[in-house]
């Protein structure tokens, strides 16, 4: 695919922000807790979000690592299902997109 190089590094700048902001949601994670028990209380909700949040972040980020390991091998913006080009404005959308339009919809 000839936007492979362009794709690319959207990916990696794509990672690069991920890896930061797990970063700072780890950091927030390891803060001590507060020692007043209803702070401690919103602080836990609050600790349940950033887990989402870190949990979809790590999703992401093995999804994205696919994707530059598609590159490297040359089968990047090819569908792992059928073999056929994911089209331009799907990996627009989704640069990681492994499954065109049509296999991921099935």
């Amino acid at each position: 695919m000839k936007d492979q190089d362009h794709f690319a590094t959207v990916l990696r700048n794509r990672l690069n922000e991920l890896t930061q902001r797990l970063s700072e949601v780890e950091t927030e994670l390891d803060k001590p807790a507060d020692p007043d028990v209803e702070e401690r209380a919103v602080e836990r909700e609050g600790d349940e979000v950033l887990e989402g949040l870190g949990n979809a972040g790590l999703k992401e980020i093995r999804m994205i690592e696919a994707a530059l390991e598609r590159v490297e091998e040359g089968t990047f913006g090819f569908c792992v299902a059928c073999g056929e080009p994911i089209s331009r404005e799907r990996l627009t959308l989704v640069p990681h997109a492994a499954r065109c339009r049509n296999c991921f919809e099935s």
